[in-house]
């Protein structure tokens, strides 16, 4: 039988730090090694089974990740200072790190790769395998149809989103404009704002009960519309993808990686 690889999750009491380790429970290949989440939280010292709703883990709520603690990797589903935090922890103790936190910052986003000079790093808005196929194909639409095509971006989320626009769209907003040469995002429009311009990316951030995620490109020509979208049912998409990428890093070379490479 293969060895049973350990994972830390940090934010492990948020949506997919409880998603996440349900998961692992039910999976007989991955254990969870250590749950942490911010200093302060009412439910540090707890075991995290019955606050994840299962039967006790014999794994206590933690706020910060154990100096003994053995794990093979580490998901961090946190927020932007936690994630830059927990970032220097992995590099200083080798521990190969998934972030899937949105709302980074740039110069946090490049702080925490900064760790890939000693571990395997992925930083991804969004772990998804099915939403990182919809990036690529974004990418091929944008290449062949921006000449002609006004290309706006509409996404859905639920209420609690604290960014907007989301991680996702931003980064598919960075994709075409890759490929277009566009480089205005407009977010939104109000009042007399006149003709559309040629060479913007629209961007519309709708915020509505429990949705966990949907993002739509149009692709808008004379005459006839191309859409490319993904709809998320629940979030098992983005916790899967995030244990299919800490499984990936697991034993590789110190170095940035992206859901392409697990993509193949």
């Amino acid at each position: 039988m293969a060895d049973i690889l350990s994972f830390a999750i940090v934010g492990a009491t948020g949506r997919m730090g409880i998603r996440l380790i349900q998961l692992i429970d039910a999976d007989p290949s991955l254990s969870l090694g250590a749950a942490v989440d911010r200093p302060g939280h009412p439910s540090i010292g707890q075991d995290i089974g019955p606050i994840a709703g299962l039967p006790s883990l014999g794994v206590a709520l933690a706020a910060e990740l154990d100096a003994n603690a053995k794990v093979d990797a580490l998901i961090d589903f946190s927020a932007p200072a936690g994630s830059v935090a927990i970032s220097k922890v992995c590099r200083e103790r080798g521990i190969p790190l998934v972030v899937g936190t949105t709302g980074l910052e740039p110069e946090q986003k490049a702080e925490i790769e900064t760790a890939a000079d000693r571990i395997p790093v992925l930083i991804s808005p969004n772990l998804s395998r099915a939403v990182n196929l919809l990036m690529k194909l974004a990418g091929v639409a944008a290449r062949a149809l921006g000449e002609t095509a006004d290309i706006e971006i509409v996404e859905r989320h639920h209420v609690k989103k604290k960014d907007a626009p989301s991680g996702t769209a931003l980064r598919l907003a960075e994709i075409i404009s890759r490929e277009t040469g566009f480089t205005t995002l407009t977010h939104g429009r109000e009042g007399l704002v006149g003709e559309r311009p040629r060479a913007e990316i629209g961007m519309h951030a709708l915020r509505t009960g429990d949705n966990p995620g949907e993002h739509t490109v149009v692709f808008g020509l004379m005459g006839e519309c191309l859409e490319l979208s993904h709809r998320a049912l629940n979030r098992d998409g983005f916790a899967r993808g995030a244990l299919d990428a800490a499984r990936f890093l697991v034993g590789k070379q110190p170095r940035l990686y992206s859901m392409v490479d697990i993509l193949g």
